[in-house]
């Protein structure tokens, strides 16, 4: 397999390709290569690689070379010219259907993630984005003052593109394959503080859920007790209905999850928990089942009184006023809602109902569950937060117990 090699238009070179006896070429002319690298399957003409570019026929030389070693050996890729916008959307589309069926809110983020990668890349050929350039584009996602998050995530997505693009032989080489996203350097205490997330202590729930009962608005004291009680996620209260609960058996099915990322009371959708873990059956308090009884009585007058624009899904956490009466409670009500008791009980304004799942947490070690167990109840399989919250209520019961064998042998 042989290369033809030969530099246009100019007068540096004669006939056969070769260098005339000239000191140095002044025609500003480059060298170039072409090599058959197989036939067209639907024409059954010849397929040529051409590139050019060269400064020297040496370096064109060494290019074909690897080029005629790659055909050999069976390993060329013929890269393609495609965007890398249109690519991003053609894998987004593969993504949607391979695999896992894929969440609404998990699509919504990859597509967020692939815009912020548009910023750099949109109008670039997928071949010709360097590792320097994704690299670039990385630092520079972090001088915008982008969240570490989402630039975790807008690498992420990349990752993935990219190697479907190898994968798919639109590329030979990977660009994100040595990229890192930068990080800030942390002290001590940013680290400590970061690893253990903001949760209510025992005194503070209880003055928390006081507020909520006795200067909360309708339906807050049973929302944020059974969130406290049960740690459940504040999309799995939202998509509970009547039939998941059994009074009988004081247990909690949890087999869905709410999702409405813009907010309309009419658009949500329910969608099943992330992971196989995620369905579960909890135990659940007397005061607790008790209370959500007669918030089911309230509810029941309500839907009576509205039987004929009544959204009757069977949601526990339904609207009782007269425009929407009957669909789900949004996630942003619930979350201002809180807000609104945090501030009237004088406490930390920066926590959120999922606080109340790190509560519930910190609460289960604190009475001597084991981690496996709150693991369970709380649908993980695997949590990094929620180990951390356990091991930081845990190291000071495992010190105390040190303290208190060391008072015993003190008495002897």
């Amino acid at each position: 397999m042989k290369g033809h090699f030969y530099k246009p238009h100019c007068k540096c070179v004669d006939s056969k390709g070769e260098s005339k006896k000239t000191k140095k070429c002044s025609c500003g002319a480059s060298w170039s290569y072409i090599i058959d690298i197989g036939t067209n399957p639907k024409t059954g003409k010849r397929k040529q690689k051409k590139k050019g570019g060269f400064k020297t026929k040496t370096e064109a030389q060494e290019a074909a070379a690897l080029l005629i070693a790659e055909l050999t050996q069976g390993t060329y890729v013929e890269e393609k010219n495609i965007l890398f916008e249109e690519f991003a959307y053609e894998w987004l589309d593969i993504y949607k259907t391979s695999g896992k069926p894929k969440k609404p809110g998990t699509i919504r983020i990859r597509n967020h993630e692939i815009k912020r990668l548009l910023d750099y890349f949109a109008k670039l050929k997928l071949k010709d984005i360097t590792r320097k350039m994704y690299q670039d584009a990385l630092n520079d996602l972090k001088k915008r003052g982008f969240a570490e998050n989402t630039l975790d995530g807008a690498h992420r997505t990349g990752r993935m593109i990219f190697k479907k693009a190898i994968e798919l032989e639109l590329i030979k080489k990977d660009p994100t394959e040595f990229a890192y996203v930068p990080k800030d350097e942390k002290t001590i205490e940013e680290v400590e503080q970061n690893e253990v997330p903001k949760y209510l202590e025992k005194n503070e729930l209880l003055l928390f859920l006081k507020t909520a009962e006795e200067q909360g608005m309708e339906r807050d004291y049973p929302i944020f007790k059974l969130l406290a009680y049960t740690g459940i996620r504040v999309g799995e209260l939202c998509a509970l209905m009547w039939k998941d609960i059994d009074f009988e058996e004081g247990t909690i099915s949890i087999t869905k999850t709410y999702y409405n990322p813009i907010n309309n009371i009419r658009k949500y959708q329910l969608v099943p928990p992330k992971t196989q873990k995620g369905k579960r059956e909890i135990d659940v308090d007397k005061s607790v089942l008790d209370l959500l009884e007669k918030h089911k009585v309230a509810q029941n007058m309500v839907r009576m009184r509205h039987r004929k624009t009544y959204h009757d899904k069977g949601f526990v956490f339904a609207k009782m006023d007269d425009k929407n009466p009957g669909y789900p409670e949004l996630i942003k009500t619930i979350q201002n809602r809180m807000n609104r008791l945090l501030k009237l009980a004088g406490l930390n304004q920066d926590l959120t109902p999922h606080s109340l799942r790190h509560t519930h947490t910190s609460l289960l070690a604190e009475a001597g569950v084991g981690l496996e167990q709150i693991m369970e109840r709380l649908g993980h399989s695997d949590d990094d937060t929620t180990k951390n919250v356990y091991l930081h209520i845990t190291k000071s019961m495992k010190k105390e117990a040190s303290q208190k064998f060391a008072q015993l042998m003190k008495n002897l």
